[in-house]
């Protein structure tokens, strides 16, 4: 009969009209979901290159205050090597100066040989005192050789300390952000295991 006819073609269109509401939730929460994960990735973006800017501006840092350390230990070299060179020459002319005037002056003394093949006190005792400044002199190189041996060796130990805690906060940077994408890849399986709206028809 028509009414039959009627009620037969209205259970259709109700069953459709479901269908295409369930469709729309389904587009919509894909839609939402999807507008998450991009804020996600790009906050995680931001937040990678903040920490690696960061990163490398801690290391400029380092760097910067290892050049000034090296700078300043190199002065101080340098002005002890000048203050012993120092020293050293003019002890040197002092002990020349001796050598060339005492023995002239001597031989005007009454009472003094001039024979010219009497040995001269007065060079060895110079000689000895030339013996005596090579000997500081040596022991001062040795002294400043041992603690520059130290210096370097406390300065490897700072930045060998610096490049762990740098390779660490790397490290931990790397794990947090593979954390986070594990966490978003899989919010997308469990978003991909809901039921398909075709599925409610059967």
């Amino acid at each position: 009969s028509p009414a039959m006819a009627r009620l037969h073609f209205a259970a259709p269109t109700a069953a459709e009209a479901e269908l295409l509401l369930l469709q729309k939730q389904a587009l919509a929460e894909e839609e939402a979901a999807k507008t998450k994960r991009e804020l996600l990735t790009h906050f995680l973006q931001e937040k990678l290159s903040h920490e690696e800017q960061s990163s490398t501006w801690g290391l400029h840092k380092v760097r910067t205050a290892w050049r000034l350390a090296q700078r300043k230990t190199k002065d101080q070299e340098l002005r002890q090597d000048i203050e012993i060179l120092s020293q050293t020459f003019a002890r040197v002319m002092d002990c020349k100066d001796g050598v060339i005037e005492v023995p002239a002056g001597l031989a005007g003394l009454e009472g003094v040989p001039g024979d010219t093949n009497d040995p001269p006190k007065i060079p060895q005792a110079l000689a000895r005192e030339l013996e005596e400044a090579e000997e500081q002199q040596n022991r001062a190189l040795r002294s400043h050789l041992h603690l520059m041996d130290q210096l370097l060796h406390l300065q490897r130990c700072r930045l060998g300390y610096l490049e762990e805690g740098f390779s660490a906060q790397v490290g931990a940077l790397k794990a947090e952000f593979e954390a986070e994408r594990c966490g978003i890849l899989g919010g997308e399986g469990g978003m991909g295991q809901q039921r398909h709206p075709w599925d409610l028809l059967g």
